[in-house]
């Protein structure tokens, strides 16, 4: 067996397990859903620290991930138990960030903005998405439901990675953005976008045999709305691919980790959620 497909094995094997864990998780229950998330917390913050220092940087890993599993904590235990709970986590974090800037002062280091910006970007670019992941409970009031929209959201963006990969592959031809990744090109990137929509089609009528139109449920389970949650998420999925491999790029570095094999780190298998969460969340805002 040549080495091309035994690495082609195991990563069918590990993504075939991911998947696994990730509908698991959501599925069972929102416990469950919040320890996936603190997982993909630690491991993608330690990975993004680790690019930072490759870069020249010195963050400061600990009050990043503690401030960034309060952030989560918060969004969790807010959501189950009520604004209290999530009102002292905030107020927690609101203190906790500025220590950044307080412990800076004993680094002595030559480039403390570098430094507290990194530590900081670690919350907002990692922690953030996946805390507004669990905040999607907020839309869909109805005790459940909540976990296919989430669900749905979760396998367009894969899809859009599946189909863009298949179309790029067969018939690429004009490079998409070379400088940062040449394999990429237009033809995959809007085969990409066309396959997440078709996906998102499949998961509508899905949702639909359960709930119908959704309308008892506060929920617009509509064509439109489903075609409308996979461009946002295909197009910013894109780019947050590119923008991890922008980052890897100036680390030089090919994969952000080895935690899945065959796939790399954390950043590198959910690089493309982690952008287009902010997005899809702010397009719920408005839809739902």
């Amino acid at each position: 067996m040549t080495d091309k497909m035994k690495n082609l094995l195991v990563r069918t094997a590990s993504g075939a397990v991911l998947v696994a864990v990730v509908f698991g998780a959501v599925l069972w229950s929102q416990w469950s859903l919040c320890a996936l998330l603190a997982v993909l917390t630690v491991g993608g913050m330690a990975e993004f620290y680790a690019l930072a220092r490759k870069c020249g940087s010195s963050p400061q890993p600990v009050i990043g991930t503690v401030a960034g599993l309060t952030m989560l904590a918060s969004g969790g235990f807010g959501t189950a138990f009520g604004f209290d709970v999530c009102f002292y986590g905030c107020c927690f974090l609101l203190l906790l960030l500025p220590v950044s800037f307080i412990c800076e002062l004993g680094r002595r280091s030559e480039h403390p903005l570098a430094n507290i910006g990194a530590t900081l970007m670690g919350v907002l670019y990692v922690a953030l998405p996946l805390t507004l992941l669990e905040l999607f409970t907020l839309f869909i009031p109805y005790v459940g439901l909540h976990r296919w929209l989430l669900l749905g959201f979760i396998v367009i963006i894969w899809a859009n990675d599946v189909f863009a990969y298949l179309v790029g592959w067969a018939f690429g031809r004009h490079p998409l953005c070379p400088r940062l990744s040449p394999k990429k090109s237009w033809e995959g990137f809007f085969g990409g976008v066309a396959g997440a929509i078709g996906i998102g089609l499949l998961v509508r009528w899905f949702v639909a045999d359960m709930l119908g139109d959704g309308s008892l449920f506060g929920w617009d389970n509509s064509v439109g709305f489903w075609v409308g949650l996979a461009l946002v998420a295909s197009v910013t999925g894109v780019a947050g691919d590119l923008v991890e491999s922008m980052f890897k790029r100036a680390a030089g570095v090919k994969d952000s980790g080895a935690l899945i094999p065959g796939h790399g780190g954390v950043l590198d298998r959910f690089d493309a959620m982690l952008l287009a969460t902010p997005f899809v969340f702010v397009y719920l805002l408005f839809v739902l």
